[in-house]
């Protein structure tokens, strides 16, 4: 169970990564879906409904998701469906249930970087950004492997793309976590292979997209992204059966797009 010694709502972007960073434990509130489980103590737990960070915002060039965004506002979007088409309902339908992604926010599930994400399958085959209070603007992809670091994300900056994606997933149950996920995209003539929840966190597999960017059949592709990741074993599947399930997503994803 987790215990709060003080709860503080900021009312500024400054306020609360100045709390954040005056103690070691001191938390950032997102949704609340996966930090309520665990247990520990948290001296300062920090508040950002405040700060107007649940907003989808279309630009010129980009589209900036706050961090505070629900999975539901994102899966619901007529502006990410008009540039992205059913890419974020199709991926996030899957997500638990309805009330949960009502709750659970993008930003929690990009800054924790979790291995069963399904958002972030999705993102690495976008061009995404990310803005953090303290590191400044970069890719996610730069962002997913740097090592875990006390700082606020404010907002998710996707590029406005002509892609087509196709998202796949296999779980043992309809809402369950996902044993493997695959997103691929494609622009113009370039494609990304994104592989997540093998059980670590999504990749980006650059031999198969340059396998691709060859001209080589579906099937080398599919084994030249298995040769390149790692799989795991855990309680939901085996390595083996994750290899295997790769291969056949990789290819069912990529027949679809090509």
């Amino acid at each position: 169970m987790i215990t709060i010694k003080e709860y503080f709502v900021a009312n500024s972007l400054e306020e609360a990564y100045n709390k954040l960073v005056s103690g070691k434990n001191n938390s950032i509130l997102g949704g609340m879906m996966w930090l309520r489980m665990q247990n520990k103590r948290v001296p300062v737990a920090i508040d950002l409904s405040q700060l107007g960070l649940n907003q989808i915002e279309e630009k010129e060039d980009v589209i900036e998701i706050g961090a505070m965004t629900s999975l539901r506002q994102m899966e619901e979007s007529k502006v990410l469906e008009a540039y992205f088409g059913p890419l974020f309902k199709e991926a996030f339908s899957h997500i638990v249930g309805t009330q949960f992604r009502n709750t659970a926010t993008i930003g929690g599930s990009v800054f924790s970087r979790f291995g069963f994400s399904d958002p972030l399958t999705v993102l690495l085959a976008l061009d995404v950004k990310v803005e953090l209070y303290g590191a400044g603007i970069m890719s996610l992809e730069k962002f997913m492997k740097l090592p875990p670091k006390k700082d606020l994300l404010v907002k998710l900056i996707l590029r406005k793309q002509n892609l087509k994606a196709v998202y796949k997933c296999q779980r043992q149950t309809a809402t369950d976590f996902p044993n493997l996920t695959v997103c691929i995209s494609k622009t113009d003539h370039h494609y990304k292979i994104v592989v997540g929840a093998r059980p670590s966190k999504a990749k980006l597999a650059y031999s198969g997209m340059k396998k691709l960017q060859d001209g080589c059949e579906i099937d080398e592709v599919a084994e030249a992204v298995v040769r390149e990741l790692n799989f795991g074993t855990n309680i939901r599947a085996s390595k083996d059966y994750r290899m295997h399930l790769a291969k056949v997503l990789v290819r069912r994803g990529l027949e679809e797009l090509i």
